[in-house]
């Protein structure tokens, strides 16, 4: 039980202010760019509690907690955002799209800076926070990889429909109510099926893996932790 509770405290912890702070800079940049949606419903905030998910925040982790996922994944509840209320819908659409995984690179950035300080905590509290770090580097890093997919409605989904001209644009913006069924198929169902017949087709993983791991790389390399 302690163990389980040790588990939650060093992968919980990150996931919560991840997911948090790439939802509320999501409305934050909204709100610079026209729109408000986000803000009048108080969305616009670092306290968790105005973004967590029951199901995605809390019991999605501890469920791959409890069987020893080889990764563990969490979200939170969508920003509100009214892209027809933006300035320049389809340029700001991209900056909207962008901030959350810009967010999550920049606490992985800080993430990576704070084990410097590890040294200069007390014995009996720096493994735990030195886990709380690196698991927050990895988790920031992964939710902003996964978000840049591009396929509506994640981030990069947008970011792509608002970069790419209107032939392709306006076809992949129409995936949008179907693009979490399609991503549930290319992270589940693809590699289950593969796996039968005997073939390696788990593109979204390997795409998410080898990208965290570059980024992360590049990221410790940047922040004097080699």
């Amino acid at each position: 039980m302690s163990n389980m509770l040790y588990l939650a405290s060093i992968w919980v912890i990150p996931i919560v202010v991840a997911v948090t702070f790439h939802e509320a800079a999501h409305g934050f940049v909204a709100r610079l760019l026209g729109d408000e949606t986000a803000w009048r419903l108080g969305r616009v905030s670092f306290n968790p509690l105005k973004h967590i998910d029951p199901v995605g925040t809390i019991l999605l982790p501890g469920f791959l907690l409890l069987l020893h996922s080889p990764f563990l994944f969490g979200y939170a509840k969508p920003v509100p955002v009214n892209f027809r209320a933006l300035r320049n819908p389809r340029r700001d659409m991209i900056w909207v799209a962008a901030a959350g995984p810009a967010m999550n690179i920049v606490l992985a950035i800080f993430a990576a800076l704070a084990f410097h300080l590890i040294d200069y905590l007390p014995g009996t509290a720096a493994p735990w926070v030195a886990e709380n770090l690196k698991n927050a580097l990895i988790i920031n890093v992964v939710l902003a990889v996964f978000n840049l997919f591009p396929l509506p409605p994640l981030d990069g989904g947008r970011i792509a429909v608002g970069v790419l001209p209107d032939a392709v644009a306006l076809p992949l913006a129409r995936l949008e109510p179907y693009g979490l069924l399609i991503l549930i198929g290319l992270l589940f169902i693809l590699p289950m099926l593969g796996a039968q017949m005997g073939v390696d087709v788990n593109i979204v993983w390997r795409f998410v893996a080898r990208s965290t791991d570059a980024i992360i790389d590049a990221i410790l390399r940047l922040t004097g932790n080699y």
